[in-house]
């Protein structure tokens, strides 16, 4: 049983049997979500792979024994917490993300979103988990390929359209797929929301796609999405933007359940503080 995923500084990290068995050296030197969260000072394959250790321990991730169940907000703005408060009020009526086990799901239940995702980083392949399958059913979410547990957006939108849906948001990682994505929208009569996530490393040209056919980007330590002038950003250090008035409307309604004090101001975007900047950015 194998799986891959692309997680702190963009470190490749392969676990097979619940055992964490390869981590690549990271391309992100430091993260300010990870210092904050973990007291990570300096990412190291040695710090990457106890990160692994502690979600596989704590949270079950890549065994039978992963819990989908009683997440809090892992940060006041994330990928999967906007989807949940979109969800919650109505913004979006299903979601198109991934879940290690299972791959590819679709769903409207905002606590399997965050349950989901709250751990989650970049999953690049994952294998079938029964047991993650059938917990993933029990909560009202379809996975897309129960045999294969396939990463494919593409094909989660459009089974999501077939199902009635009509607001979807669904998580990219790269252009090409936002913009297949996209290109179905007429055919099916709906709006797909459209998230792009795990950034790090993406090209000039890349981001500027992105930046054309996404609502919403998280920043993650892209040097070139930094560059992109938002409608809204919510976050300084590892930010999210959104892109249209779409977008805008989903990060709008997530701030009405961080509870945090919120500034809320006018001003020239992106506005990046350099000392809370990931270093080094790509």
């Amino acid at each position: 049983m194998r799986h891959v995923m692309e997680m702190v500084g963009k470190s490749r990290v392969v676990v097979e049997n619940g055992l964490v068995v390869e981590v690549s050296e990271p391309e992100v030197v430091w993260c300010p979500l990870f210092d904050k969260m973990r007291g990570i000072k300096e990412i190291s394959p040695a710090e990457v792979k106890k990160n692994m250790e502690f979600r596989i321990e704590t949270f079950g991730l890549f065994t039978p024994d992963r819990q989908l169940d009683g997440f809090d907000d892992f940060v006041g703005f994330g990928a999967s917490e906007t989807m949940m408060s979109g969800l919650e009020n109505g913004i979006i009526d299903a979601s198109v993300s991934v879940c290690d086990g299972a791959g590819t799901v679709i769903t409207k239940n905002p606590s399997l979103v965050q349950g989901m995702g709250a751990r989650m980083s970049g999953l690049v392949y994952t294998e079938p988990i029964p047991e993650t399958i059938q917990k993933i059913k029990d909560r009202d979410g379809i996975v897309l390929d129960e045999k294969t547990a396939v990463i494919d957006p593409v094909l989660g939108a459009k089974k999501a359209a077939e199902l009635g849906f009509k607001r979807i948001a669904v998580t990219v990682a790269d252009a090409e797929t936002a913009a297949k994505v996209r290109a179905m929208q007429d055919e099916y009569n709906v709006y797909f929301m459209i998230i792009a996530v795990h950034t790090t490393g993406l090209s000039c040209a890349e981001s500027e796609k992105i930046a054309k056919l996404a609502d919403i980007a998280t920043l993650c330590a892209s040097k070139h999405l930094r560059s992109i002038q938002p409608l809204l950003q919510v976050g300084t250090a590892v930010p999210l933007i959104a892109m249209t008035q779409e977008g805008r409307a989903l990060l709008l309604e997530r701030a009405k359940f961080v509870k945090s004090p919120l500034l809320v101001n006018t001003m020239p975007l992106p506005y990046l503080p350099e000392q809370k900047q990931p270093r080094d950015l790509i």
